[in-house]
């Protein structure tokens, strides 16, 4: 089968490269224009447009409609992961098998954007991917397969999203074997349904006074990106790694106890494994507690 890929972040890549050393063919690769990036917003590629060049795999970056049917010239199927853009009808049923996706959440549960954050936001024991034919919707497509996945307590949205791009790979090399046989996908159920909307960076700020659970989940849900932050003297630093002590602290009281550091909530106190201070690299919460000097009764938030 020939197929296009219209992908954007790091997580389409096992999928890319386990294409191009498939029985089918990778005939070309679709991703988001270059975009300024980083503090001198200097223009990026996407981490699909650098693999693409590195493996001498045809890479386009449309900007209109017809720019990406002309991209999909000769392609039996599309397979979009994580591209950014909803995609309409026309470039939808252009390939002879139509166009799929493969979304990290088990649909119809976390339909959207940031399916991955909102589970671990929300405390959900188990995610996957679900693998279905393109419609009009956000989501909302046939399911040709689903691939479940059980979460650890103390997983990050950047570990279960390495996580699920490899169990992608089996989704989508199943999922292509269906599409051979003929097999057509089951309609997606709607009882269930949510949505997992963009994160700002302003809900990513931490609020102390909530539960050390929900915290915690919040910051492993942020990691890395946007990153929970919060407020110490005026500047804002990024939290990591957060464990639930049986300590019991004020909000946003902040410990230092054999050179850990605990921050209170409206429960228990958590212990802090990482920040990350306004400018400066992520660093052990141990290190960050040497060099800051902490007066009494300064706090966080």
């Amino acid at each position: 089968m020939r197929i296009c890929v219209a992908a954007t972040p790091k997580v389409a890549l096992p999928t890319l490269e386990y294409l191009r050393l498939s029985e089918h063919e990778l005939v070309s690769v679709i991703t988001q224009p270059d975009r300024p990036a980083g503090r001198g917003q200097k223009s990026r590629e996407s981490d699909v447009s650098e693999w693409a060049l590195r493996n001498g795999i045809h890479c386009a970056k449309p900007e209109s409609e017809e720019e990406t049917l002309r991209a999909l010239a000769g392609a039996d199927l599309l397979l979009t992961i994580g591209y950014g853009v909803i995609l309409p009808l026309k470039v939808i049923s252009a390939p002879s098998h139509g166009s799929i996706n493969l979304h990290f959440s088990l649909l119809p549960r976390w339909r959207g954007a940031a399916p991955v954050q909102r589970a671990i936001e929300a405390g959900d024991s188990v995610s996957g991917v679900t693998v279905f034919a393109l419609d009009e919707g956000m989501d909302t497509g046939p399911i040709y397969l689903e691939k479940r996945f059980a979460l650890d307590a103390d997983i990050t949205s950047d570990e279960l999203l390495n996580e699920l791009s490899e169990l992608g790979v089996e989704a989508v090399t199943e999922t292509l074997e269906l599409i051979d046989k003929g097999v057509r996908p089951r309609t997606q159920s709607v009882e269930g349904a949510t949505r997992a909307f963009k994160i700002s960076k302003e809900e990513a700020e931490v609020d102390w006074n909530q539960t050390a659970q929900v915290i915690s989940q919040k910051i492993r849900a942020f990691t890395s990106n946007p990153g929970a932050w919060t407020i110490f003297r005026g500047s804002t630093v990024k939290i990591f790694s957060p464990l639930i002590s049986e300590l019991e602290l004020e909000p946003g009281q902040i410990l230092i106890q054999d050179k850990k550091l605990f921050i209170g909530t409206a429960t228990f106190a958590l212990e802090i494994g990482g920040v990350q201070p306004s400018g400066k690299a992520q660093m052990a919460a141990s290190s960050w507690v040497n060099g800051v000097r902490l007066a009494t009764g300064e706090r966080f938030g």
